[in-house]
């Protein structure tokens, strides 16, 4: 009796270590999600995305129902978010989210939601990482991921650069025309041989840099620099920054930067999702199938062989 007494409790003790302890409870994921605010927010972001727009569009977008979208959007107007053209019947994003996106950018948020994509791509790549974003006539270094302290860094957080030489032109591909124009028509500093000061260049690599998808220097801004960079979008699908790989021309020789594009481009569609843009996934994976640049011969010293572009890796 006393062995068969033993063997109950042990059945007993398996069973409670297999499952339905309060520890296996608390390890297991918990959801506190509230359909409502999802429902809320799925709907800013189509606002954001096609707005302004009718109320049926909104709700197709935001996959709820004509009926929870009005109702949502009538809560959200009554408190400044969104407005509702009457006469139009159509509905547009509220002045009161200005007030949150300059609190968002004071505190941080972009650099703060980007820092674990820049950490995966430098361990992955074994170089240092950077976030840009444009500010004005100027782009502007938001955060870094430095791989190894003994690897050299080519700008501080902080830290301007003009948006005509290196990384930052890509930033300037996708900013508003007038400030492409008011870039373009006052005289372009140059800061290496290989800087491009020429605003006709400048202009047609800036279609270049849209239809590719991202962009390679080399030499621009700091001689010996070789920088890979690609788009990052928000929920919009407007480009917000730029996220850039660079490391010194000894260990950047072709073909390295081009075979660094692939986990450039999916590091930069990853925090794009991560901002809310749905198709960023699907865009990189497009872009590097349909635009892989051309090798191009190098030649010690002086970058390309040719007297072609810039970049010896177009």
């Amino acid at each position: 009796m006393p062995t068969v007494s033993r063997t109950k409790g042990k059945s007993r003790s398996k069973t409670k270590a297999a499952g339905g302890t309060p520890a296996a409870g608390r390890s297991a994921a918990r959801d506190y999600s509230i359909a409502a605010v999802g429902r809320a927010l799925d709907l800013l972001e189509a606002l954001a995305r096609i707005g302004p727009a009718p109320l049926a569009t909104l709700a197709e977008s935001a996959r709820c129902t004509r009926t929870a979208g009005f109702r949502l959007l009538r809560t959200l107007e009554a408190r400044g978010f969104a407005i509702q053209d009457e006469a139009r019947g159509i509905w547009r994003l509220g002045a009161r989210w200005s007030v949150l996106g300059r609190a968002a950018q004071q505190q941080g948020a972009l650099a703060a939601t980007a820092m674990p994509f820049l950490a995966a791509l430098g361990k992955a790549t074994g170089e240092n990482v950077y976030l840009r974003i444009r500010e004005g006539m100027e782009s502007d270094t938001i955060a870094i991921y430095q791989t190894d302290p003994g690897l050299r860094l080519y700008s501080e957080v902080g830290q301007r650069r003009p948006l005509h030489a290196g990384p930052g032109r890509l930033l300037l591909a996708h900013a508003p025309e007038a400030v492409q124009t008011q870039v373009l028509a006052q005289r372009l500093p140059r800061f290496t041989p290989a800087t491009r000061t020429d605003s006709a260049w400048i202009a047609a690599d800036l279609q270049r840099i849209r239809a590719r998808g991202y962009l390679v220097t080399a030499d621009e801004v700091v001689p010996g620099a070789v920088g890979v960079t690609a788009p990052v979008r928000d929920a919009s699908g407007q480009v917000v920054a730029a996220l850039s790989v660079s490391a010194p021309s000894m260990r950047m020789r072709p073909p390295r930067p081009r075979a660094l594009v692939p986990q450039l481009l999916d590091a930069a569609a990853k925090l794009s999702q991560a901002l809310g843009d749905t198709a960023a996934s699907a865009k990189a994976t497009n872009g590097q199938k349909e635009q892989s640049p051309p090798v191009t011969r190098w030649t010690e010293g002086h970058g390309a062989a040719s007297a072609g572009p810039h970049s010896i890796f177009r």
